[in-house]
Formats: structure tokens, C-alpha cells, sequence
């Protein structure tokens, strides 16, 4: 198994317009991606800094405390995501969400969520197609 980098970096933002503003009028980036947040109303977006850089813009919801940000997860880049999952597991990580296929707008790929040793969330992230 191999990582090719980060594909993300996610980040819990209190104020999605601000943030998104901030990422992208203020720092040059652009929205790559976005897509809804489950039913929540609200909407993900991925922002491409340049340079392998993208922030993911998480807006708090579902009924979670409104508090200042805060990076969320580091997402990892595989060609299997499964295949990382389950080394993962191996190496003593804990199970967050098994892999699974999503459609995240126009972006197809396959997920999955562990806590490593001190409980950081990482997700391994295959983009597919």
C-alpha cells in the first residue's frame, strides 16, 4: 500500500461564508468541489490552495456546539482505501467508519475513518473514475 499525500485537510469552521471567503478571495484558492452536507441544508466545500494544498470547509451542524475552528481530520490520498483501512486496523487503529463509495458531487470516491494512537481522526480518501 502506498499514500501519494494529502488529499485534504478538513477544518470545522463556525462561519462558512467567512471561511470560504477567507480561503478563497483572501488566500487565491478555489472551490474544486462542493456537495451537501447529509440533510443538514448546509454545504461542504473543497478548496484548492495550489501546490497539493486543499482545505476542506466543514460547517458545524446537526445540532454540534458553535465554537471557533478547528481542523477536523488529515485525509490521506490511496489508490485503495480499503487496503489502508484494514493495515490501519492491523497497526492498531480504531475503527471511525468502515470504507464505503461516495458520491460527493461531481466526485466519485471511496472512504474511510480511523483514530490513530492519540485519537486523531484520518480519513483515507480514493478518488475514483
Amino acid at each position: 500500500m502506498q499514500f501519494n499525500g494529502f488529499h485534504h485537510i478538513g477544518l470545522w469552521v463556525k462561519d462558512t461564508e467567512k471561511s470560504l471567503d477567507f480561503y478563497t478571495r483572501g488566500l487565491g484558492g478555489t472551490v474544486a468541489f462542493s456537495f451537501p452536507m447529509g440533510d443538514s441544508g448546509k454545504t461542504i466545500y473543497l478548496v484548492d490552495l495550489g501546490g497539493n494544498a486543499v482545505i476542506e470547509i466543514i460547517p458545524r451542524g446537526n445540532g454540534e456546539e458553535e465554537r471557533n475552528a478547528r481542523w477536523a481530520h488529515v485525509a490521506l490520498r490511496t489508490a485503495d482505501a480499503r487496503a489502508a483501512y484494514n493495515t490501519a486496523l492491523k497497526a492498531g487503529a480504531v475503527s471511525q467508519t468502515a470504507p464505503g463509495d461516495v458520491q460527493l458531487g461531481t466526485m466519485a470516491a471511496c472512504i474511510a475513518f480511523v483514530l490513530g494512537p492519540d485519537n486523531e481522526i484520518i480519513e483515507f480518501f480514493q478518488v475514483k473514475g
